[in-house]
């Protein structure tokens, strides 16, 4: 919590003094009650003594105008509120290795599956647009509230040779930007990028385009699929099958979701993916804002002030206890 009038706050040092003044008064009445008769009547002259009952309105007095300080000094508070707008891009890696079936049915498969349910995830009025790479990074689906459209895009994926991870970045970062809304305003991006590996070919490299990200405001995170098992199997001429390993290398997608200031996930089964998509479709679907609070203390100092002074009349006649 921050305060736009810190030095308010000083005023709370008076608390101890009133309270101590407020002891010093009842320790004066006791005083003078017991002048005016012995100690051994008082059951007879009074009905019941409150006892601690008479510290309960004393005690939310002294909170609400504690409240009514904290908020004379205007306090501020980090919020996690509901995202009105917002422009996801999907990066998804389309290469040789995405075959690979030691996540079922392939890797490929199964990051498209649990994409087309993160679409279901996400607020209606977020954009959503695809990218694809391989051995070249283009643009499947623009940003559009179109989920059908998007789910088609990703129906269309196939695996291909290489895997151009900066260049997909840096596409899906400037494409993110590129939504404006009505009144101008670029609304929040952000990317997700669903990889098995490292860079494959491609003009960009994948740490420079993270930073490139950064400096856009559009972090980006990263997806590992697959396991360290992982075989593909490619037709030769004549017949042949070559089985080659492709394992999943994280190292490329921790530094490009370190640099950006997005977050690394690994997925090594289906529904490890569907996990991390739920997550990200709450960390995407909420935003924490900056809200100055001051109302909420108001609010409550004048229902304690109100409280105290209720109870106070209503057990002793008077508003001060």
């Amino acid at each position: 919590m921050t305060f736009t009038h810190p030095l308010a706050l000083l005023a709370l040092l008076a608390l101890p003094a009133l309270v101590a003044v407020w002891i010093g008064l009842e320790r004066r009445r006791r005083a003078g009650a017991l002048r005016f008769a012995s100690p051994a009547l008082l059951p007879g002259l009074v009905e019941r003594a409150p006892g601690r009952l008479r510290l309960v309105p004393a005690a939310l007095l002294l909170l609400g105008l504690a409240a009514l300080l904290v908020g004379i000094a205007r306090p501020h508070a980090r919020l996690t509120v509901p995202r009105k707008d917002a422009t996801v891009v999907l990066a998804i890696d389309t290469s040789r290795s995405m075959g690979a079936d030691d996540v079922p049915p392939t890797r490929l498969d199964a990051a498209v599956s649990t994409a087309d349910r993160f679409l279901s995830e996400l607020p209606e009025r977020f954009s959503v647009g695809l990218v694809a790479f391989g051995s070249r990074a283009y643009v499947a689906v623009p940003p559009t509230r179109d989920r059908e459209l998007v789910r088609h895009g990703l129906s269309e994926l196939r695996t291909g040779e290489g895997t151009a991870i900066g260049d997909a970045v840096l596409l899906a970062a400037r494409l993110a930007q590129r939504q404006k809304e009505i009144d101008g305003i670029v609304p929040p991006a952000a990317v997700l990028v669903i990889s098995d590996g490292a860079r494959d070919g491609g003009r960009t490299a994948p740490l420079a385009a993270a930073r490139r990200a950064s400096a856009l405001h559009t972090p980006v995170s990263t997806v590992l699929v697959g396991t360290s098992s992982g075989v593909v199997d490619v037709k030769l001429v004549g017949g042949y099958t070559e089985r080659i390993r492709v394992p999943a290398s994280p190292a490329t997608l921790r530094q490009i979701a370190r640099a950006s200031g997005g977050a690394f996930y690994r997925a090594r089964s289906a529904a490890a993916l569907a996990g991390v998509y739920r997550q990200l479709a709450t960390r995407l679907g909420h935003t924490t804002s900056d809200r100055e609070i001051t109302d909420l203390f108001a609010a409550g100092a004048i229902v304690l002030l109100l409280g105290g002074a209720a109870l106070s009349t209503a057990w002793f006649r008077r508003v001060v206890p």
